[in-house]
């Protein structure tokens, strides 16, 4: 008797592993759960946006105009699956980005994904462009806005955990001067978006290892090179690739069933992001240390 009980135990765990084991390496599904995508009513943010919510997701769209917001929310209704919700906010100041983040906090106690997407280059710009603190403008929509969001939003992703913050950076990067990070010397405003792009992977390296011990994994990427979006268009530089391409890239990571924390991806893999200065230890701590100090966060 008791061989024939351990042999239908045997048949039984046999039958079930394969299943388990293709129910580890399947897709993550955002079904019933919350995600937040900012600069999410055009280009890559609104692709992604809109693949969520055909996956079941609630959807939290950002953007500055209210009007180009409504039309995502009014276009994931329509399609009958998922729901959104627009909130709007201009990251070119930073009390309007702790201000939206506050009311993240208070509105959704759990968070399921955070895509940091919000992003403005200005490559070929005569002048240095900053916002009302005096503050280079790329490395405040590009860069910061998303360090008061990761750190502001870490209680909420850590109630839904395993959550995932995805950073969209970028293959261009330029090291940081530390004592020229605002970009005042002549010329070195030129930096400015490469210099944002680089800050965002390094903070990613620097803040995933303890974002993981609370169950919340976070990324960097390069989502596809010079895609058909109109920032891109308004730089005045020929794209290379499609949005649809960048967003089939981004969801492929976002729905990847596992992650290595802290790690810059291209093309679905972890490399070195491009300036070396990414490795450094010090030059990182220096930054997360600027950051919390022109911030207020965390």
């Amino acid at each position: 008797m008791r061989i024939l009980l351990a042999a239908i135990a045997v048949v039984v765990l046999l039958a079930v592993a394969p299943r388990q084991a293709q129910a580890a390496d399947a897709p993550l599904s955002y079904a019933g759960k919350t995600a937040l995508v900012t600069g999410s009513t055009d280009g890559l943010g609104r692709e992604l946006a809109l693949a969520l919510a055909a996956d079941g997701a609630h959807v939290i769209v950002h953007g500055r105009n209210a009007q180009r917001g409504q039309a995502v929310v009014d276009e994931i209704t329509r399609a009958g699956k998922g729901s959104a919700r627009f909130i709007a906010a201009d990251f070119s100041s930073l009390q309007a980005t702790r201000d939206f983040a506050d009311t993240i906090a208070r509105d959704y106690p759990r968070l399921d994904l955070l895509v940091n997407n919000a992003g403005i280059a200005f490559n070929n710009a005569p002048q240095r462009s900053a916002n009302a603190d005096g503050y280079e403008l790329q490395f405040v929509v590009n860069y910061l806005a998303g360090w008061i969001l990761v750190n502001r939003l870490l209680p909420n992703l850590e109630a839904a955990a395993p959550s995932r913050i995805v950073n969209i950076s970028s293959g261009a990067a330029a090291a940081i001067d530390f004592d020229d990070v605002m970009l005042e010397k002549p010329g070195a405003h030129h930096r400015g978006y490469a210099q944002s792009k680089l800050a965002q992977a390094m903070m990613t390296t620097q803040l995933a290892p303890a974002f993981a011990g609370r169950g919340v994994t976070m990324i960097s990427l390069h989502p596809a090179t010079l895609m058909d979006t109109t920032m891109v268009k308004g730089i005045g530089i020929p794209a290379r690739t499609t949005v649809a391409e960048g967003r089939d890239h981004v969801m492929g990571l976002v729905t990847a069933p596992t992650l290595q924390p802290g790690a810059f991806y291209l093309e679905g893999k972890p490399v070195s992001p491009m300036d070396p200065q990414a490795g450094d230890a010090q030059a990182r701590a220096r930054l997360v240390a600027l950051s919390a100090e022109l911030t207020g966060v965390p």
